[in-house]
């Protein structure tokens, strides 16, 4: 389902030169595979999800998801294949603060042709415990509400690939697994693959399979090194 390989990516420094924040030779999911990735702030981790979305691009490599290549397409076709391939849970929720909770999830549908559903949006809401607040605005709703929503949103497409950036950082304990049993059934039933970022030791136990982004990157960089060195 999705294969990033020989992936980097650098930044300019006010000084001028480059500073290398990604370095991933290999990282691959599985159809319907449920995977975390976990490391310390500053080594990546939300860059990558971003590089995977099409967001933004990589320096070089490559980024497979569903068997295109989408490092090959413009900009405008990245965001044409996100909308119908990819769904994306923002950390800090990123919801319309003018729109309903309906019609934030309703927008999750807006570029996949075909698939402006309402009863699947309603569905939604009432999955993840908002049918009765389908009206209200984000800053009417509490804290844990707004992830609700964005869950919801990111899945209103019917995405083959969900991307998940600490998506209990902003919640209460309470919270917190409630969120993550919501992703996790979703993507269950659905056949969704899942790359979920996460800080909490608690979440990523949960998982059978944990990805540590700042050892990939330490072992990209000393192959290289290596490598330099020998020529």
């Amino acid at each position: 389902m999705l294969s990033v390989e020989d992936v980097v990516k650098s930044y300019a420094e006010p000084s001028g030169g480059r500073i290398q924040v990604l370095n991933v030779p290999r990282l691959q999911v599985a159809a319907g595979e449920q995977v975390v990735l976990v490391g310390p702030s500053g080594c990546g981790k939300t860059t990558l999800l971003h590089v995977i979305a099409g967001i933004i691009t990589p320096d070089s490599g490559r980024v497979i998801i569903n068997g295109r290549d989408i490092t090959r397409l413009s900009e405008a076709g990245r965001d044409a294949f996100r909308a119908g391939t990819i769904g994306y849970v923002f950390q800090t929720f990123n919801l319309l603060p003018g729109l309903t909770a309906l019609e934030n999830v309703r927008l999750g549908m807006t570029f996949a042709r075909g698939r402006h559903d309402l009863d699947r949006a309603l569905a939604l809401l009432d999955r993840v415990g908002l049918r009765e607040r389908f009206h209200y605005r984000p800053d009417q709703l509490s804290v844990g509400q707004q992830q609700r929503v964005a869950i919801a949103r990111a899945l209103a497409a019917r995405p083959k690939l969900l991307l998940a950036d600490e998506p209990t950082a902003n919640v209460d304990t309470g919270n917190q697994q409630r969120i993550i049993d919501l992703i996790r059934q979703f993507c269950d039933e659905e056949q969704v693959a899942l790359l979920l970022v996460t800080h909490a030791p608690e979440v990523a136990r949960q998982f059978a399979r944990v990805e540590h982004l700042e050892e990939i990157n330490r072992a990209a960089r000393s192959s290289n090194e290596a490598a330099v060195a020998g020529a």
